[in-house]
């Protein structure tokens, strides 16, 4: 009878038709708040916004934990084959909060990370700001392909795609040719290895804690309250 007088626009005829449909609008209107405008990556408008969120106490607060768990998390890698291929789970917080506040902060939680991470764990090494650069373009990454933007299989493997070859595999085979001085293809090669085995790996774990955030409203009940 309810779902009935509903169909038919009628008034609730009990004090169960009343509090059913008072759900049924309360969930309808919830779904409306919670679509997602995705301003064009192009326009002034979505930098603008990306900027704003700097603004954002929650979100501040929430690139902060982003940041003290990916340093947790580097420092706890699983070794797959020894020394030569070990995963780093910092990444999927890194995705994770990149989706949420975009590569603005993404770019600014990059540089904190990989500045504190090496205050808090150098081991005696020297400083090099090659990998504040990785840290930072891999954030601007991140930001750009999964801000304001539904975590697919395809946009997912683009942007590992992006990162592992652009920034671990290019960037990176420079600035270890730099430090080490075996050469810059030998880095590349085995870094290409390394980082296309890495890919079906990284892309399953972003998929599912990106879901997962999405499934339970991260964002827009947490950060933004859409």
């Amino acid at each position: 009878m309810c779902r009935a007088c509903w169909r038919r626009g009628k008034e609730p005829e009990n004090a169960g038709c009343k509090e059913q449909h008072g759900r049924r609008a309360a969930r309808y209107f919830i779904m409306q708040k919670s679509v997602q405008v995705r301003t064009p990556l192009y326009t002034a408008a979505y930098w603008q916004q990306a900027a704003d969120e700097f603004k954002n106490i929650r979100v501040l607060a929430f690139a902060g934990m982003v940041t003290a768990l990916a340093i947790i998390l580097e420092s706890f890698p699983i070794y797959l084959l020894g020394q030569s291929l070990k995963i780093y789970f910092s990444f999927v917080v890194v995705s994770l909060g990149c989706a949420c506040y975009g590569p603005l902060v993404g770019m600014g939680v990059g540089a904190v990370i990989d500045t504190l991470g090496f205050l808090l764990s150098s081991y005696g090494e020297p400083y090099f700001p090659g990998y504040l650069i990785t840290a930072m373009l891999s954030g601007l990454i991140y930001g750009v392909m999964l801000y304001q933007r539904k975590p697919t299989i395809p946009r997912l493997i683009v942007t590992r795609l992006l990162i592992n070859y652009g920034s671990n595999v290019l960037l990176g085979s420079v600035w270890k040719a730099m430090l080490y001085g075996k050469g810059y293809l030998y880095y590349l090669s085995t870094g290409m290895v390394k980082n296309t085995i890495m890919i079906p790996i990284e892309v399953a774990l972003m998929w599912l804690a990106l879901n997962a955030a999405e499934k339970h409203g991260l964002d827009r009940r947490y950060l933004h309250q859409r």
